[in-house]
């Protein structure tokens, strides 16, 4: 039984002794009492377990005992019935109550990339199959023109770890399921010009189908050294806006949301973001805590790349290169790139370049920086046909991170995925170019 089923069924039967106790010897009201046991017994019915089977042969049992209570004349046996009927109304309460009942949990991920920041809650959840049911859902998304509209729509449904039982989100009636909770991690609503999930899975639409959203970033921050413009872009979203609550990687990060939402809407809200805002831990940092080189495996194509002459490994180095800094250097970082490939390629013999762009850096070029978008294609076909590095455009974040001895490039939640898988990271400048 659902716990929402549980909790509705108890609810009624509390109205059906409340509206016995109100006219007990009252034909009209043992009448709408009868009507009130026959809406039981079809709830009951609904929840299509065995012994929620039982409870509805109960209540009609129950709404046949009222009916006849309502058409007896002789007050002695009407209290009788009466007095049948509460305390066999009471028993059943009280054997509902001690009935087990399951949480309806939905996960609602969009790019398989960052499934990583829902895993360890839903992993969780799953393997308490007693106590919840759960739903990983990948919902469509699309690419956005420079107008804002539609340009192509994906859903990555296929690109899922294959532990990871899926659903296809053209069964999914979110309304009719109506679970307990619903878990998110994109945080824009329609505010997101590079790319959007379909509007039916808006933050604003999924509050109405759910007693519990609950949001939690698809990135990481610099607790201590992030700029208080980047929180305040990060906080001031439709999510946590909309979310009953916001889960953060921490505590720190936690009092600097609130410190940026306040400081936007005023101290009058303060109370509003303490409450839904929590830093309960990020399952993203879970996840690169959990995974270790020993456990990944790695395409045969790369290991060549990996390996040396003589077997051993060569110092694997990340490098990433973010959406920020495209847009704010452009052709300058794809400068810099070129550069930094010449860089790794002389000494290739003893260092493997593991290059590891942004997933939406195409969709961005497409939308935002069209200018620069044959240019950037060109320098990865070419990067990839050298063969000398690896390509990574795949959905594993972190078998790159558990693989990698350190991290180069632009600043971003990488950089505090290594601090806390115990790496180095070192951040480019886009203005040194190697000769």
């Amino acid at each position: 039984m659902r716990i929402k089923e549980k909790k509705e069924i108890i609810e009624f039967v509390d109205q059906l002794g409340e509206i016995i106790s109100t006219g007990p010897n009252d034909a009209a009201v043992l009448s709408m009492a009868a009507e009130t046991a026959e809406a039981i017994g079809k709830l009951c019915k609904k929840a299509g377990k065995e012994k929620q089977a039982l409870y509805s042969e109960v209540f009609d049992g129950i709404q046949n005992a009222l009916n006849v209570g309502a058409e007896e004349t002789n007050p002695d046996e009407r209290q009788q019935i009466i007095t049948l009927v509460l305390d066999l109304i009471q028993s059943v309460k009280t054997e509902l109550e001690k009935e087990p009942a399951k949480k309806e949990i939905v996960f609602l991920p969009y790019k398989a990339s960052m499934w990583d920041s829902l895993e360890s809650v839903w992993r969780a959840a799953y393997e308490d199959r007693e106590n919840c049911n759960t739903y990983v859902i990948p919902i469509p998304y699309a690419d956005r023109n420079p107008d804002g509209s539609a340009k192509e729509w994906h859903c990555e449904i296929n690109e899922f770890p294959k532990d990871v039982p899926v659903i296809d989100y053209r069964v999914v009636d979110l309304k009719e399921l109506n679970p307990d909770e619903i878990y998110i991690h994109n945080p824009y609503d329609g505010y997101n010009f590079i790319t959007s999930v379909d509007s039916r899975y808006y933050s604003s639409e999924l509050v109405k189908y759910t007693d519990k959203l609950i949001y939690i970033p698809y990135f990481v921050l610099d607790d201590i050294n992030s700029a208080p413009e980047t929180v305040e872009h990060f906080a001031d979203v439709p999510a946590v806006h909309n979310a009953h609550i916001v889960i953060l990687q921490s505590e720190k990060m936690r009092e600097r949301y609130v410190k940026a939402l306040v400081g936007i809407y005023g101290e009058q809200t303060r109370s509003v973001w303490e409450e839904k805002i929590k830093g309960w831990g990020s399952p993203k940092l879970d996840k690169v805590k959990n995974t270790k080189r020993e456990d990944i495996e790695i395409p045969e194509a790369w290991e060549r790349i990996i390996k040396k002459p003589d077997g051993s490994c060569k110092k694997v180095i990340l490098y990433n290169t973010g959406l920020s800094t495209l847009l704010k250097e452009g052709e300058k970082l794809l400068r810099k790139i070129e550069s930094t490939f010449r860089i790794f390629y002389e000494h290739r013999g003893e260092v493997a370049l593991w290059w590891r762009p942004h997933p939406l850096i195409p969709a961005t070029l497409d939308s935002m920086r069209p200018e620069l978008k044959q240019q950037y294609s060109d320098i990865v076909a070419k990067f990839k046909n050298d063969g000398w590095g690896i390509y990574d455009d795949t959905a594993d974040l972190n078998r790159a991170i558990a693989a990698s001895d350190a991290y180069y490039g632009d600043a971003s939640s990488l950089t505090k995925l290594f601090q806390e898988a115990g790496k180095p990271a070192m951040i480019e400048n886009v203005g040194i170019l190697s000769s």
